[in-house]
């Protein structure tokens, strides 16, 4: 939900290699107001290609963000999906969601999905799109009859919600980083753990449109400092941040604070068991590195493999943070290199050959079932489907003197514990940054190897590559001096020490022992026999933990090694659990306290990562 304002506009900045296409010179800009089946009418603006000998498909975003800049002479400087469109030529169309901007009704955060309709009234971002698509064809001039709906994370959730009970005009979408269950793994809880940095960040310029704080009429929030780190702890629990900084005043924020076990509020917003019966040939795109909406990405895809088994499914995921496949040249994030410029491969060979084959009739880019870029050694993969069948389920051991194996523990090799202070954090980043660093999904964590409070599994320099492809799933066995702990479990690959730098190397980084992240989750502890009822832990008494985390498709190279890193804590990205049983959202300084934390290793209670490899 962080990505910038214009790209989740449905506009997106202008790529910088070629001379500027002169959208105005081109395209005729049109603004209605259309008609929803119960008298609202949602503001729409669109964009006819000037050379009318020809009829042209439809591509549509929706969008809370603002179809900004508004008025038939005022127009952006390039389009959603992006230049590549432009010069081929579609019809663009970008719509204010219902109750967001200029557009009539009232806005719901992840508007829940209405398995049924009884009458006009009964409406949903389905039946928004539904009736726009239908007015679309019929009124505007030069279209083909076809329509081709895209968005990048929020537009990507009203994206996937066009794919329910679509219109039949609708013949290709493609929901890229789509918001899918916001509570399980998306922007606001991980496995019930609160992501602080990311929806502070948010929602402090996130408010609704009657607000007299909102966006377009205040600067960004002004955090008084450089230093997130620094902030958060100042602000102190949770609960301070109504009285400090929302005044009660932002129920969005409010609401997502006031929920943090995974009851009806969330359950109702999941719109993954909608996904039934699709239609319309679907790219589902996601990155990586996306530190907001990578699960959600995955699971809309899982989604509708599984229900809709006929349709024309592919994924893509290429090494990208949230929606930088859309805008930049993709070739690195952070410290890390990937040889190439994956975001404009994608656009050229994937995404504009994609909507011209079903929008246009014109060619066929025969996609596989899976396109995905295999991090590590830094190439594209084509799968019939994923996770790949030629992975044999593994499991990656935590071994006693901080060793890692792919062998089980045959004797009683006990437990490594730490004492984690709620008050002095583990940092989630080692540098100093602000709110959410995209950068952290593939940052170095040499940081955190020296700490006490986390501790480290480490394999045999590797004799051999070895590929991990698909779902990174924990199985701890730990107990606790308190009674709530949360455990987050982080996958990295290690350098060899003589491994050279780039060159050039502006920013000086040593790679030779680079610890780099490939995968890292939090588990809130109380969670770990249900979401919907938490339970408290018996103080020294051991417990499982089991979770998924996120997929990957990395290369462990040979000379390289595997780590494992366990901590309570991983501060701002996560907000702080004070170790202690309570209502988080209402906890106050006194509740926070210091706990032990152990995690056992032994044949009787093993720890593991279960992975798919590849050998």
């Amino acid at each position: 939900m962080l990505l910038v304002a214009a790209l989740l506009s449905g506009m997106a900045p202008l790529r910088a290699a070629e001379a500027r296409f002169d959208l105005r010179a081109h395209y005729t800009k049109y603004e209605f107001r259309v008609p929803m089946r119960d008298g609202k009418h949602l503001f729409t603006a669109v964009y006819v290609p000037k050379d009318a000998s020809k009829t042209y498909p439809i591509l549509m975003t929706r969008t809370p963000y603002s179809v900004a800049p508004y008025g038939t002479d005022n127009y952006p400087k390039t389009l959603f999906p992006g230049e590549e469109f432009e010069r081929d030529g579609f019809i663009f169309v970008a719509q204010d969601v219902r109750g967001r901007w200029m557009s009539e009704g009232v806005w719901l955060e992840m508007t829940p999905e209405k398995d049924a309709t009884s009458g006009p009234n009964d409406v949903d971002e389905s039946t928004d799109t539904y009736d726009t698509i239908d007015w679309l064809i019929h009124h505007v001039p030069d279209n083909n009859g076809k329509v081709g709906l895209v968005g990048v994370s929020y537009p990507g959730f009203y994206t996937s919600a066009g794919l329910i009970n679509a219109h039949p005009a609708l013949v290709a979408a493609s929901p890229q980083a789509p918001i899918a269950d916001l509570y399980m793994g998306d922007d606001a809880y991980h496995n019930g753990a609160f992501f602080l940095a990311a929806n502070f960040g948010f929602y402090t310029n996130f408010y609704p449109l009657d607000h007299p704080q909102r966006p377009k009429d205040k600067p960004d929030f002004d955090y008084g400092t450089e230093d997130g780190y620094k902030f958060y702890r100042e602000m102190g629990p949770l609960e301070n941040s109504e009285e400090k900084y929302f005044n009660y005043a932002n129920s969005y924020w409010s609401d997502q604070v006031a929920h943090p076990n995974y009851d009806e509020y969330w359950k109702k917003r999941d719109i993954l068991p909608h996904l039934r019966n699709v239609k319309p040939a679907v790219l589902v795109v996601g990155g990586w590195l996306d530190a907001e909406d990578l699960s959600g990405t995955l699971k809309a895809y899982r989604a509708i493999q599984a229900s809709s088994p006929g349709a024309g499914n592919t994924i893509v995921m290429g090494p990208w943070y949230h929606g930088g496949w859309s805008y930049t040249a993709g070739n690195h994030l952070g410290d890390i290199n990937f040889a190439s410029n994956t975001g404009e491969f994608f656009r050229e060979k994937i995404e504009l050959p994609f909507f011209k084959r079903y929008l246009k009739g014109e060619g066929d880019p025969h996609l596989p079932a899976a396109y995905m870029f295999e991090t590590g050694k830094n190439q594209w993969k084509r799968y019939e489907q994923w996770p790949p069948r030629q992975a044999k389920t593994e499991r990656i051991y935590l071994r006693g003197g901080g060793k890692l194996s792919f062998a089980a523990p045959t004797t009683n090799e006990g437990f490594d514990e730490y004492i984690s202070d709620p008050n002095k954090p583990v940092p989630y980043y080692n540098k100093i940054t602000l709110g959410m660093a995209r950068a952290y999904m593939d940052g170095d964590q040499r940081f955190a190897s020296r700490r006490t409070d986390v501790l480290t599994y480490e394999s045999e320099p590797l004799d051999s590559d070895v590929t991990i492809a698909g779902p990174v799933a924990p199985t701890l066995h730990v107990s606790t001096s308190g009674t709530d702990s949360d455990f987050v479990v982080k996958l990295i690959d290690v350098y060899p020490d003589g491994y050279p730098n780039p060159d050039p190397n502006p920013s000086g980084v040593k790679m030779g022992g680079y610890e780099q992240l490939v995968r890292g989750e939090p588990f809130r502890g109380k969670f770990r026999h249900s979401f919907e009822h938490p339970e408290p832990f018996t103080p020294g008494q051991s417990d499982a933990i089991h979770f998924a985390m996120p997929d990957i498709n990395h290369c462990f190279r040979r000379g390289h090694r595997i780590m494992v890193q366990v901590q309570s804590s991983w501060f701002p990205l996560v907000d702080r659990n004070p170790q202690t049983f309570t209502n988080i959202p209402t906890a106050k300084p006194s509740d926070f306290k210091k706990a032990t934390e152990r995690v056992y290793h032994s044949r009787e209670e093993p720890s593991f990562l279960e992975v798919n490899v590849i050998q």
